[in-house]
C-alpha cells in the first residue's frame, strides 16, 4: 500500500513555497559558512545560526535570505514559478541550525575539531543545494517520512 508523503499530518504546517527560494538562500548560507570556516568568526556564526533557527522553527519562507530573495531576486525572474511542500525545507533548516549550534559550541569553548566538523558539514549540505539542487536535509525529511510511513501500515 502506498501513502502520500505530503498528505500526511506533520509536526510542520503544510505550505508551497517557490522551490528557488531555498536554493538561493543555500548560495548565501555557503558563502557565510565558508567565510565563518576560514576566519571562525563568532558572531558571524551566530547570525547564520539565527536564520537556521528561523528558517528551521518559523518556516524557511519567513527567513532573512527568502526575504532577500522575494524582494530582489523573484521579480526579476522570467522563468515559470515552480512551488514545493514547505516542510522538506524547513526540516532542512532545523538540521543546518543543529550543526550550527554544535559549531557555535565548539568554537566558544575552543574545541576546534567539534567546529571544524559541525560548521564544514553544514557547507558542504549548502554546497550540494546551492550547486546542484540537492537538498540533504530535504531528501532526509522525505526518507524519514517513507520509513515511519511503514512502520505505521
Amino acid at each position: 500500500m502506498s501513502t502520500n508523503i505530503s498528505q500526511e499530518s506533520s509536526k510542520f504546517a503544510h505550505q508551497e513555497i517557490d522551490a528557488r527560494g531555498p536554493r538561493f538562500g543555500a548560495a548565501i548560507t555557503t558563502i557565510v559558512l565558508a567565510i565563518v570556516l576560514l576566519t571562525q568568526s563568532i558572531e558571524l556564526l551566530a547570525v547564520q545560526t539565527a536564520v537556521f533557527a528561523i528558517g528551521g522553527f518559523i518556516g524557511p519562507q519567513h527567513s532573512p535570505y527568502a526575504v532577500i530573495y522575494r524582494k530582489f531576486v523573484k521579480p526579476r525572474l522570467k522563468s515559470p514559478l515552480i512551488t514545493e511542500d514547505s516542510r522538506p525545507p524547513q526540516f532542512a533548516q532545523l538540521v543546518g541550525f543543529v550543526f550550527a549550534l554544535v559549531g557555535f559550541i565548539g568554537l566558544a569553548t575552543n574545541v576546534e575539531l567539534l567546529f571544524t566538523i559541525a560548521i564544514a558539514g553544514a557547507l558542504i549540505a549548502a554546497f550540494l543545494n546551492a550547486a546542484f539542487a540537492f537538498c540533504l536535509g530535504c531528501e532526509m525529511y522525505l526518507r524519514g517520512r517513507r520509513i515511519l510511513a511503514k512502520f505505521r501500515s
